[in-house]
């Protein structure tokens, strides 16, 4: 399959490179070898040899690796970013973070570019994490070429609320507020169109534990996101921390006996629902997590709308070793990228 000639995917063009993908990758992780490498066009339209290794169907134009180095979808699961932390002379936890806003060409699938607008370089953003109570201060230089702001979900002033000041380029304005109520939030750009400015990347998690924390077990962080990659109002690529099919051909590591909570949210743009199944399994729901008691109890499937979240928690103690899917319930979504896999052990 040939890409356009400015290297981007339609839709369509999309959907049957990835059907053949998703399918090799499954082969993939069960650690089924390529025997043969196809390139790929990249967005400059040159040809780009994929990654040695990686399985692809006959006529699959997805084929190699995005390049990890630049942002690893496996390493961003666990990275819960806790600011730099000092003790305010009120005895109360003080925690910073400097973030900035930078436009930044980012790889969504192999060959696939697309050209993002982001806080510190990555799509997600970090994922900033706290405890109730603890006084927060953001630090936000714009370094992009176009005006932003953060605006972040939960309560504090309405002069924090990151609708005003719209921060110009090369501008700086500092969010300070008390991190309240606990549970799973978000936080983007809240700056006119906003579906251009959330769209493009400029979003990600923001955890408030409560004060007593919650029970131990193996966390990790999904972001439901969707990259319009030719312009037309309708994602082309579908992903869960924005590379396609990663957690395909890097399937999740869990330990059979360990409980497993995952942070989810969704921001993807264009389309009304977004949605998280978990196979051969069921999940306690906490929606969006300012409460302990679970908001659904032995749920497999749950929706979310833009800007919802909330917590998965579930185990697979007592159940046999081996790899179990997980994907959005919307076929189209999954196909064009949206699945993975836990490899339990």
């Amino acid at each position: 399959m040939k890409s356009k000639a400015n290297g981007r995917l339609s839709r369509r063009e999309f959907l049957a490179a990835s059907v053949a993908t998703s399918g090799v990758a499954i082969l993939f992780a069960a650690g089924v070898a390529a025997q043969e490498h196809t390139p790929v066009a990249d967005h400059t339209g040159v040809a780009a040899v994929p990654a040695a290794g990686m399985a692809h169907g006959e006529n699959s134009g997805l084929v190699g690796e995005v390049n990890l180095a630049n942002f690893d979808p496996t390493e961003f699961l666990y990275d819960f970013d806790w600011g730099q932390e000092s003790v305010a002379p009120d005895g109360r936890t003080v925690r910073e973070w400097q973030i900035a806003a930078v436009d930044k060409e980012i790889e969504v699938a192999p060959g696939v570019f697309f050209p993002a607008w982001t806080y510190n370089g990555q799509v997600p953003g970090p994922t900033f994490r706290c405890r109730q109570g603890d006084l927060l201060r953001f630090r936000f230089r714009n370094a992009s070429a176009h005006p932003h702001t953060i605006h972040f979900h939960g309560i504090h002033p309405p002069s924090m609320d990151g609708v005003t000041p719209v921060v110009p380029t090369g501008g700086d304005f500092v969010y300070e507020f008390e991190a309240k109520p606990f549970g799973l939030h978000l936080y983007h750009c809240h700056v006119m169109p906003l579906k251009r400015h959330i769209h493009k990347g400029l979003y990600g998690a923001f955890i408030i534990d409560p004060p007593a924390g919650r029970p131990p077990a193996r966390e990790m962080v999904m972001v439901m996101n969707g990259f319009d990659t030719n312009f037309d109002n309708e994602n082309e690529v579908y992903a869960v921390n924005t590379v396609a099919f990663h957690y395909m051909n890097h399937p999740i590591v869990i330990e059979r006996d360990r409980p497993v909570r995952i942070y989810l949210v969704n921001v993807t743009e264009f389309d009304l629902l977004n949605s998280f199944h978990l196979h051969a399994n069921f999940f306690d729901y906490y929606d969006p997590g300012t409460r302990l008691e679970p908001s659904q109890r032995e749920v497999d499937t749950i929706m979310q709308v833009q800007g919802q979240r909330g917590i998965l928690e579930f185990s697979y103690k007592g159940y046999d070793p081996g790899l179990y899917m997980f994907h959005a319930h919307v076929s189209e979504f999954a196909e064009l990228g949206w699945m993975g896999v836990f490899d339990v052990r």
